[in-house]
């Protein structure tokens, strides 16, 4: 078994070679929004309600070429933001690229592993950490080394993948590695290895099949490749095994950052005897059956953690959808029309009812539902509805 220092060694060596994401860099501001890197959106999603502070303190874990930290910091333009990554060469990268963003020069980069997170001043109010602590050579340990920086109230944005997804990965990983024998850990060898295996299989083949209908349009980038088929270390979950892990964190579990993934009713809801079996589970039951049923929608987990006390708002109670403060949600995109994308870019038709409220919620001043409700004829349902389409963001009233 390799020390966790070799472990890290041959990781940073991956990415200086092939520093990761590979995203071009560009003068301009970052395309688009991811709600998860937005304070507002994540704190609501987490909690039910809007922040009540925009001066926080973020860091991105394991930033690698700073696709991540450049949103992070343009998208929370009160934030102080941190990046660390073990690669020398990446972090070149991703300095350049937020320096070249306005909005994003600020990003203070620090080479320094996860487990050594501890030497950063002060805590978090945010933690982003995706599609890094599955290539550690300790997940729990560094879980735990970042859970003790986040801030009383702070959440904890994380990404690892699944293994039932990733099956066919994995084998070719090991197919790779075999075929590499003592050329393991040339990086640039192994990613030629892995396109004449890919190019060599027969078209029914598996292995094949499956990188043509799922990955082959972000694996024609070598940079993609190696990060997913010729990694040096790489430790996949399932339910119980991520269970296992977020429990170690000592923090709260906060819900999945897809949640649609895990309804049953999209499996089985066709049948209500099964939806009658399977209310007897608990919540990790649940998520269990859903993957074991699904195994080709779950080759990640994407989730939030939280340290308390962390509010939870409930809007079901009408004197409190009354009293509260409506704003419109900062990652909806393509305002003021009744047609726009919502914050997980999905198409929503907008009644002439629903534009006339939100134009009015969109106005300078600042009213209640309350307030709003006698002035433009709407229900409380219809607020209920924008809300869960992610169309508003809610403050707690007086």
């Amino acid at each position: 078994m390799r020390s966790p220092q070799d472990v890290s060694t041959a990781v940073a060596k991956l990415y200086d070679t092939y520093p990761f994401p590979p995203d071009p860099l560009s003068d301009n501001p970052p395309p688009g929004y991811n709600w998860r890197w937005n304070w507002n959106t994540a704190y609501s999603f987490c909690t039910g309600q809007k922040p009540s502070r925009q001066a926080v303190r973020i860091l991105d874990a394991g930033c690698g070429s700073g696709v991540s930290t450049e949103y992070l910091a343009y998208l929370n333009p009160q934030a102080e933001v941190i990046g660390i990554d073990l690669s020398a060469g990446t972090l070149a990268v991703a300095k350049e690229r937020c320096d070249r963003t306005q909005g994003a020069n600020r990003v203070q980069f620090q080479q320094l592993s996860l487990f050594d997170a501890d030497q950063l001043e002060g805590e978090f109010d945010l933690i982003n950490c995706v599609g890094v602590l599955h290539h550690t050579a300790d997940p729990i340990q560094g879980i735990q080394a970042l859970a003790k920086k986040l801030a009383p109230g702070g959440i904890f944005h994380i990404f690892v993948y699944g293994e039932l997804g990733r099956w066919e990965i994995q084998l070719m990983q090991q197919a790779i590695s075999l075929l590499q024998g003592d050329k393991r850990g040339d990086y640039t060898d192994g990613v030629q290895v892995g396109r004449q295996i890919f190019a060599a299989l027969p078209d029914h083949n598996r292995l094949k099949k499956r990188e043509q209908e799922r990955w082959s349009l972000e694996n024609h980038r070598d940079e993609c490749f190696a990060d997913m088929y010729v990694h040096p270390q790489e430790i996949d979950y399932s339910i119980p095994t991520l269970k296992t892990l977020i429990e170690a964190s000592g923090l709260s579990f906060l819900g999945f950052s897809n949640p649609s993934v895990w309804q049953l009713d999209r499996l089985v809801g066709s049948n209500p005897d099964l939806l009658h079996r399977a209310a007897h589970l608990d919540e990790w039951e649940r998520y269990r059956l859903i993957e074991l049923l699904d195994p080709e929608s779950i080759a990640h987990y994407e989730f939030f953690l939280g340290r308390p006390p962390l509010p939870r708002a409930d809007w079901s109670q009408d004197d409190a959808l009354l009293a509260a403060i409506p704003s419109l949600n900062p990652c909806i995109n393509g305002w003021p029309s009744n047609c726009l994308f919502n914050a997980d870019y999905q198409i929503v038709n907008l009644s002439a009812a629903d534009v006339a409220f939100l134009e009015a919620v969109d106005s300078p001043e600042t009213r209640s539902i309350g307030q709003l409700l006698n002035q433009v004829e709407f229900s409380l349902e219809q607020v209920r509805s924008l809300l869960v389409q992610q169309i508003l963001l809610l403050s707690p009233g007086a």
